[in-house]
Protein backbone atom coordinates (compact mmCIF):
# COMPACT_ATOMS: atom_id res chain seq x y z
CA UNK A 1 0.00 0.00 0.00
CA UNK A 2 1.09 3.45 -1.20
CA UNK A 3 0.27 6.13 1.49
CA UNK A 4 0.11 9.88 0.12
CA UNK A 5 1.63 11.83 2.80
CA UNK A 6 2.89 15.13 2.94
CA UNK A 7 6.42 15.63 3.99
CA UNK A 8 6.20 16.78 7.77
CA UNK A 9 7.41 16.36 11.22
CA UNK A 10 4.07 15.65 12.54
CA UNK A 11 1.19 13.83 11.20
CA UNK A 12 -2.42 14.79 13.02
CA UNK A 13 -4.11 11.37 13.54
CA UNK A 14 -6.65 12.05 11.46
CA UNK A 15 -4.46 12.46 8.27
CA UNK A 16 -3.09 9.20 9.08
CA UNK A 17 -6.30 7.05 9.14
CA UNK A 18 -7.33 8.96 5.78
CA UNK A 19 -3.90 7.78 4.55
CA UNK A 20 -4.47 4.15 5.16
CA UNK A 21 -8.35 4.27 4.46
CA UNK A 22 -9.57 3.27 8.14
CA UNK A 23 -11.29 4.85 11.53
CA UNK A 24 -9.13 6.65 13.65
CA UNK A 25 -10.21 4.22 16.05
CA UNK A 26 -8.81 1.50 14.44
CA UNK A 27 -5.36 3.61 14.72
CA UNK A 28 -5.92 4.32 18.50
CA UNK A 29 -6.60 0.48 19.11
CA UNK A 30 -3.09 -0.49 17.19
CA UNK A 31 -1.35 2.04 19.21
CA UNK A 32 -2.74 0.52 22.53
CA UNK A 33 -1.65 -2.95 21.39
CA UNK A 34 1.89 -2.72 19.71
CA UNK A 35 4.71 -1.04 21.50
CA UNK A 36 6.11 -0.09 18.07
CA UNK A 37 3.80 3.11 18.18
CA UNK A 38 4.70 5.66 20.65
CA UNK A 39 3.05 8.96 18.77
CA UNK A 40 3.38 12.13 20.49
CA UNK A 41 0.69 13.86 22.71
CA UNK A 42 -0.12 17.44 23.24
CA UNK A 43 -1.40 18.82 26.26
CA UNK A 44 -4.82 18.48 25.10
CA UNK A 45 -4.37 14.80 24.30
CA UNK A 46 -4.42 15.34 20.32
CA UNK A 47 -1.95 12.36 18.77
CA UNK A 48 1.03 13.63 16.83
CA UNK A 49 2.65 10.71 15.02
CA UNK A 50 6.07 10.76 13.22
CA UNK A 51 7.35 9.49 10.14
CA UNK A 52 8.56 7.09 11.44
CA UNK A 53 5.41 5.94 13.42
CA UNK A 54 3.82 6.62 10.34
CA UNK A 55 6.35 3.64 8.89
CA UNK A 56 5.93 1.09 11.91
CA UNK A 57 2.19 1.37 11.16
CA UNK A 58 2.63 0.73 7.39
CA UNK A 59 4.24 -2.67 8.67
CA UNK A 60 1.77 -3.24 10.89
CA UNK A 61 -1.44 -2.62 8.20
CA UNK A 62 0.47 -4.63 5.54
CA UNK A 63 0.93 -7.42 8.27
CA UNK A 64 -2.63 -7.56 9.95
CA UNK A 65 -4.58 -6.59 6.59
CA UNK A 66 -2.71 -7.76 3.40
CA UNK A 67 -1.41 -10.56 4.42
CA UNK A 68 -4.01 -11.78 7.15
CA UNK A 69 -2.21 -12.08 10.67
CA UNK A 70 -4.13 -11.72 13.82
CA UNK A 71 -2.85 -9.32 16.17
CA UNK A 72 -1.05 -11.47 18.64
CA UNK A 73 0.52 -13.17 15.35
CA UNK A 74 1.60 -9.93 13.69
CA UNK A 75 2.83 -8.85 17.36
CA UNK A 76 4.98 -11.96 17.69
CA UNK A 77 6.09 -11.73 13.95
CA UNK A 78 7.58 -8.28 14.42
CA UNK A 79 9.17 -9.22 17.74
CA UNK A 80 11.23 -12.45 16.36
CA UNK A 81 11.74 -11.10 13.05
CA UNK A 82 11.38 -7.66 12.70
CA UNK A 83 14.49 -7.35 10.16
CA UNK A 84 13.67 -9.86 7.58
CA UNK A 85 9.63 -8.19 7.69
CA UNK A 86 11.15 -4.84 7.99
CA UNK A 87 12.97 -5.93 4.38
CA UNK A 88 10.48 -7.65 2.63
CA UNK A 89 8.18 -4.81 3.18
CA UNK A 90 10.96 -2.59 1.94
CA UNK A 91 10.93 -4.59 -1.18
CA UNK A 92 7.70 -4.77 -1.51
CA UNK A 93 7.06 -1.02 -1.54
CA UNK A 94 9.62 -0.09 -3.59
CA UNK A 95 8.37 -2.66 -6.39
CA UNK A 96 4.93 -1.17 -5.88
CA UNK A 97 6.24 2.09 -6.51
CA UNK A 98 7.85 1.28 -9.51
CA UNK A 99 4.56 -0.46 -11.10
CA UNK A 100 2.42 2.70 -10.45
CA UNK A 101 5.25 4.64 -12.44
CA UNK A 102 5.69 2.12 -15.26
CA UNK A 103 1.77 2.40 -15.06
CA UNK A 104 1.57 6.08 -15.19
CA UNK A 105 3.88 5.65 -18.43
CA UNK A 106 1.38 3.35 -19.96
CA UNK A 107 -1.04 5.54 -19.49
CA UNK A 108 1.18 8.64 -21.28
CA UNK A 109 1.99 6.62 -24.36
Amino acid sequence: MIIDLPEKRYYTIGEVAKAFGVNTSLIRFWEKEFDALQPKKTAKGNRKFTPDDVKNLQLIYHLVKERGFTLDGAKIHLKEEKKKTLNNFEIITKLERVKNQLLKLKEQL
